[in-house]
């Protein structure tokens, strides 16, 4: 156990340790260390709590009963109760209990679920002395009809409401309004552990406890161990059913004794199904669980149920040796009438005087007794050479005194037998074993086993980089000369990069994924619809008017075609003049985006750090902008020339725009002068749309990107290849500047790569000083494990290699010399 292992004393701060050491790595900061803290969390925590869950009936109490050998928690057939039982060590003259009880808000809340379940009158209100009585009738009522208190789900939820009101009436004075009360037994004037556990085992007392904490003496208690009795999954208050899938939730649960079923049931339930699902969500529980097949005697007399049972568990369970099948019933009560004898006919008069006592002065045979005749003249299950068993038929004794006839018999062997085939003895050794002998060394391997992966990560990490450090040259001339030698390979990786990311910012413009770009044209095409929007509203036939007088100096009078070509020549140039300023404008701003990208990377940096400028690419982007903003501007005046030309759809037979200008001919020339000409201005302005609203449609809902896309294209990446190879041609200037320069650099470099190795140097002797901790406390375990690996001199002296940590250059040695890499490794 730990506590006596002073090598694991320092455990926690060891693994905190690597923990940290994985946190102050980048590289390795993205590990999941949540299992290893979990992991951790168990190894080193005190308390180590085990949970009994199961379904209400499935024998839980009864069960931790047996283990311990004493008649501590509330055990009876049907919903027994909602409390939570924990049961901790204590030392002989220490024992306890601590009783916590249900508010009176709680019990009504409860009163009335089981009231609308039995369809009773609710709400209720227990201060009613009148509405108390007449649920507790109404209970007895229903358990009568149904046969007794255990004789269906129905009669189980009208017992557990009658001992509600019971214990309601009972413990009315220690029962507070809202809140949880809690009493030492002291209050109860209690002397011992077992008069408190006989108060709370009473089942209208439990009925209204929310939680008893046991403190008593027992082997299996001790090293911190926790033993928790949770209500049952199938509880008919969702808040007592809530309660156990949160504590098997809870990550301080350790360990799950899931007691089942299927024995006497024939099959899993839906709760106990949703009880394994909810028991693999914890990773604090892992795979320490226990199966127990609760009420096995039941499968004696049906071979059926034997049968069903055997299929579940070779079907569903075969992944676990933890299967075991119980008797609690018989295996607890077996162990307490070994301390009986005759005088007291074996228990009767004692261990269950109060059971034997019946209503109408006749003598009811309590269940075990029941269950143990069963086993004897019918389960087949007592060797006949052993325990020679006979019915005589001219006998009809009563059960209570057969149950007796066959102890006078047999004595102690026949109870032997009997707990040995209850499983019951089986199973305690099993969890015996498991906390005193297996428990701690399990936590520590599964932490072990947790931290390899994150040890060899760390370990590969630190060699790589040790490697990368070693590789570096030492001296000052080596390091100039060293960074000489990459001068070339460098501006070759800056130019290329320059022209990727050119590439890429036309990529995104062409498939439509640059925001900027995309803003900016919207902008565009909403200023040319606008544009021509407004021409239309403002357009004059005044004004076209007097411009076709005014060329024509002789003449007095005006054709309407005339007035429509003054019309499209004024259209199409001041649609022109819109379209070169928002062009302009989109120009302008892509290229201050672009500039500014190029600032802001590394690329940009490093050419700035080997040749002290930028190589000319803020001038040369300024040149392109002037050369693409102009290529624009003449393919805005070519596209914009062509409006002055109607559509060939202008003149079509049948069209709209020739029925309006048939219309508009009609409406213009009834008389020769001005005034007709004016009168026709709104059928004019609508012939006007028909021809331009198409064509500023076609420019910038289809011609002008393409315009655009291609004339980006055509001259920034040409010029982002010319700029690439005149970065390369500078070698010479850099080459003189660097020399000026990396002096200064490599004497940074150098006291940077010593202050690396110092840090490594330090990170490894916390890595081993951690690692070296948690070995021999494995050791002192005596786990017979591989252990979590040192970093060892030879290590450093020779590195495996690791791909993603190592330098591009020595991967390329790698990659270039396989077979000699792959020979090193083999003899490594």
């Amino acid at each position: 156990m730990t506590q006596q292992l002073p090598q694991c004393d320092n455990l926690q701060e060891q693994v905190n340790s690597l923990l940290q050491l994985l946190q102050e790595e980048p590289a390795l900061r993205q590990q999941d260390t949540t299992t290893v803290e979990a992991s951790l969390k168990k190894a080193v925590s005190p308390r180590f709590e085990i949970v009994f869950a199961g379904a209400f009936s499935a024998g839980k109490s009864m069960l931790i009963n047996a283990l311990l050998e004493r008649e501590l928690l509330y055990s009876a057939e049907g919903h027994a109760t909602g409390t939570e039982c924990y049961l901790s060590y204590a030392e002989p003259d220490n024992e306890r209990v601590v009783l916590t009880f249900l508010s009176e808000a709680e019990i009504g809340a409860q009163a009335n679920t089981l009231s609308q379940s039995l369809g009773l009158p609710s709400p209720v209100n227990l201060n009613q002395a009148e509405v108390r009585n007449k649920l507790h009738q109404e209970s007895e009522k229903i358990i009568q009809q149904e046969g007794g208190e255990s004789k269906s789900e129905r009669a189980k939820q009208a017992n557990a409401l009658k001992l509600l009101i019971a214990g309601f009436e009972a413990n009315r004075s220690r029962i507070h309004t809202l809140q949880n009360a809690t009493y030492a037994m002291e209050a109860f004037n209690f002397s011992n552990l077992q008069e408190a556990a006989s108060y709370a085992r009473r089942g209208s007392n439990s009925a209204v406890l929310k939680k008893l904490a046991y403190y008593c003496h027992h082997p299996l208690l001790e090293d911190g161990n926790v033993i928790i009795d949770t209500p049952g999954i199938d509880a008919p208050i969702a808040k007592d059913r809530q309660l156990t899938y949160d504590k098997i939730a809870d990550p301080d649960t350790s360990a799950v004794i899931c007691v089942l079923k299927p024995a006497s049931a024939g099959d899993m339930t839906a709760s106990e199904t949703e009880l394994l699902e909810t028991m693999r969500t914890n990773p604090g529980i892992r795979d320490r669980v226990f199966y127990v097949f609760n009420r096995v005697d039941e499968t004696w007399y049906n071979t059926q149920l034997r049968d069903r049972l055997n299929h579940l568990i070779n079907s569903q369970f075969n992944s676990t040796n933890r299967i075991y099948k119980t008797s609690a019933l018989l295996g607890f009560y077996g162990s307490q009438i070994k301390h009986t004898t005759a005088s007291d006919r074996f228990g009767l008069d004692s261990l269950f005087a109060q059971t034997v006592k019946g209503l109408d002065g006749q003598e009811e045979t309590p269940q075990f007794v029941y269950e143990f005749n069963r086993y004897c003249f019918i389960s087949e299950k007592l060797p006949t050479n052993k325990f020679p068993i006979f019915i005589d038929s001219r006998e009809n004794p009563t059960q209570n005194a057969k149950y007796v006839r066959l102890l006078k018999d047999f004595g102690n062997d026949l109870i032997d037998q009997l707990i040995k085939d209850s499983g019951i003895s089986t199973f305690s050794q099993a969890i015996t074993r498991y906390l005193t002998e297996e428990k701690r060394p399990q936590l520590f391997e599964n932490l072990a086993d947790d931290l390899q992966p994150l040890c060899i990560s760390l370990k590969q990490y630190y060699l790589s980089f040790q490697r990368d450090l070693d590789s570096q040259p030492q001296e000052i001339e080596a390091m100039k000369q060293q960074e000489l030698a990459k001068l070339s390979q460098q501006l070759k990786q800056v130019g290329d990069q320059f022209q990727a990311h050119i590439a890429k910012e036309i990529s995104d413009i062409l498939n439509g994924d640059n925001s900027g770009f995309e803003a900016d044209f919207q902008e565009l095409k909403l200023a040319m619809v606008s544009c021509l929007d407004s021409l239309l509203t403002k357009f004059s036939v005044a004004t076209a008017h007097r411009r076709a007088v005014e060329a024509h100096p002789r003449n007095s009078v005006v054709p309407l075609l005339s007035i429509l070509a003054e019309a499209f020549y004024y259209l199409a140039n001041e649609l022109e003049d819109v379209l070169l300023a928002a062009s302009q404008t989109l120009v302008i701003k892509f290229f201050e985006r672009l500039q500014s990208q190029v600032r802001q990377q590394e690329y940009y940096r490093e050419i700035y750090r080997l040749l002290g400028n930028d190589s000319g690419i803020e001038r040369n982007l300024k040149q392109l902008e002037i050369q693409v903003d102009r290529a624009l501007a003449n393919e805005t005046r070519t596209e914009c020339d062509r409006y002055i030309r109607e559509r060939p759809q202008f003149y079509s037979q049948g069209s709209v725009s020739m029925w309006q200008l048939h219309q508009t001919l009609q409406e213009s020339c009834r008389s020769f002068d001005y005034q007709s000409m004016v009168e026709a201005e709104p059928a004019i302005r609508q012939l006007l749309k028909l021809d331009f609203d198409p064509k500023v449609s076609q420019t910038v809902n289809r011609i002008f990107r393409q315009t655009i896309n291609q004339t980006l294209k055509t001259h920034l990446l040409p010029a982002a290849g010319q700029q690439a190879e005149a970065i390369l041609q500078q070698y010479s200037e850099a080459r003189t500047y660097l020399e000026q320069t990396l002096e200064k650099e490599a004497e940074a470099k150098i006291a940077n790569n010593q202050r690396s190795q110092d840090n490594i140097q330090s990170k490894i002797a916390a890595y081993n000083q951690a690692v070296a901790g948690i070995n021999s406390c494995l050791e002192a375990m005596k786990l017979d494990r591989e252990k979590l690996p040192p970093i060892r001199e030879s290590d450093l002296n020779f590195v495996l290699v690791n791909p993603e940590f190592y330098p591009v250059e020595f991967g390329e040695f790698v990659e270039e010399n396989e077979e000699l890499t792959a020979e090193v490794t083999e003899e490594f």
